[in-house]
């Protein structure tokens, strides 16, 4: 592979070299989510209950609606990396012009349409009355600022495919603690409570987006950034929507049942949307670390396959389920053993810790299978398959949630009952993404020997 890139991912040792993929990327997500949590610390503590169930029930409203485009931003990633692979420099050019301004327009687009229906779609959630003044108000400021979170997911995305993953650690380590100061100034000392949390989410943000932004125009390759040279290249926009819009809507309508899951949350009152956002806090760190994991796996697999050695890819797949398995299973235990000390951090309110405790000790022994379902839909999306995942995605996962929700919980309708739909919905998932691996890596040698 050309040397101006930083990463050859497509010869041995692969270990070592997922290691250092993969360690920066890990550490990259587990920053922006202390971030996030700092944001959920700080609200709960200075600004009570209610601003605490505001701002952790609109993740999943504000995950619906981005998922979309952060799909887009995945595809972009794996078709820079495809290119990379290729050593085809023009495509890779085309390609990242493209993505770039793809990014722009998402994000100014998500960005009006979030601000001004925030409050109609929190309604139709079922939010409490004492909640959804709040709610409202954080999400129309935090929407104001999905253009540079947008921007920056495509940006960080083409770094990453030509083996950088140190650049954004350390852009969203610098911005993280601008989020964190903003947090304590605005909500502690000027009692800003949940817009305070959202100004300063907005402003690292776009404080991301400007860093990534700069770095794209000093690159030394075919992914450096023009702004004279910004245009949609219909081939490379077609090969993008191809790869990420599946990914996408997959996400999105996982986001569709955690909606369901959340507004049935919400008829249990504002303790209990409490206790579920406090809890599921540390859910995202596990997710976070081997979410880590697939990223790498679709990067590495899909540089293999535009360079055509089809016979590392199922060395890298093993190599990254092994270490899911080894994260999934060590923190889902430790969620499992401290579960009351860690809902702790987020509130002194008793009941809402015993809710989020409760939830922790059942859905932790099970969360490994969440992050083997993703590593598993990463690697095919790596090798190009991203219709079918998503097909098998929607039905193993989301299928199985809404059929929880409406057929089985009516039998015993309580929070735990409730959250079973999560691990269940990980198992079945994780066996159909499986097996369908199995058979596309099949397909794959057959090609390659024809």
């Amino acid at each position: 592979m050309d040397k101006r890139y930083s990463l050859d991912m497509t010869s041995a040792p692969f270990l070592k070299k997922i290691f250092i993929f993969s360690i920066p990327l890990i550490l990259t997500g587990l920053l922006q989510l202390a971030y996030n949590t700092a944001d959920v610390v700080v609200v709960g503590r200075f600004a009570g209950s209610e601003a605490l169930a505001a701002v952790g029930s609109t993740g999943s409203l504000i995950n619906l609606l981005l998922n979309v485009f952060i799909g887009l931003s995945m595809g972009s990633g794996v078709m820079v990396a495809r290119h990379i692979g290729s050593q085809d420099d023009e495509r890779v050019h085309n390609c990242t012009h493209t993505a770039m301004l793809l990014s722009l327009l998402s994000g100014i687009f998500i960005g009006i349409f979030g601000f001004f229906m925030s409050g109609k779609l929190l309604v139709l959630m079922g939010s409490p009355d004492d909640v959804l003044p709040l709610a409202t108000l954080y999400l129309k400021i935090y929407f104001t600022g999905c253009p540079g979170s947008v921007v920056y997911n495509f940006g960080s995305a083409i770094v990453r495919a030509t083996g950088d993953t140190k650049k954004p650690l350390i852009i969203l380590a610098s911005t993280g603690l601008v989020n964190v100061a903003l947090n304590l100034i605005l909500v502690i000392v000027f009692h800003m409570g949940v817009s305070g949390v959202a100004i300063a989410t907005i402003v690292s943000q776009y404080l991301s987006a400007i860093m990534i932004v700069i770095h794209l125009t000093k690159m030394n390759n075919a992914c450096r950034l023009h702004f004279s040279k910004l245009r949609i290249n219909k081939t490379e926009l077609l090969k993008i929507i191809q790869i990420g819009l599946p990914a996408g809507i997959q996400n999105s309508l996982f986001s569709v049942s955690n909606v369901i899951i959340q507004s049935t949350v919400n008829s249990f009152g504002s303790v209990a949307m409490a206790g579920i956002a406090a809890g599921s806090n540390y859910d995202s760190y596990i997710y976070t670390a081997t979410n880590a994991i697939a990223q790498t796996t679709m990067t590495f697999s899909s540089q293999n396959m535009g360079a055509g050695k089809y016979e590392n890819i199922g060395k890298i797949y093993r190599y990254c389920i092994t270490i899911t398995v080894i994260i999934g299973v060590v923190m889902g235990a430790l969620g499992t053993v401290f579960s009351e000390f860690i809902v702790g951090f987020f509130s002194t309110d008793k009941d809402v810790i015993a809710i989020g405790a409760q939830r922790l000790a059942l859905v932790m022994p099970f969360y490994v299978f969440c992050s083997l379902m993703d590593v598993a839909a990463g690697q095919l999306r790596g090798v190009g398959e991203s219709f079918k995942p998503m097909v098998f995605s929607l039905l193993g996962a989301c299928g199985v949630r809404l059929f929880w929700i409406y057929a089985i919980l009516p039998l015993n309708r309580t929070l735990i009952f409730l959250y079973w739909a999560y691990p269940i919905s990980w198992f079945v998932t994780f066996v159909i993404q499986s097996t369908l691996y199995f058979f596309v890596k099949k397909k794959l040698f057959k090609s390659q020997k024809a």
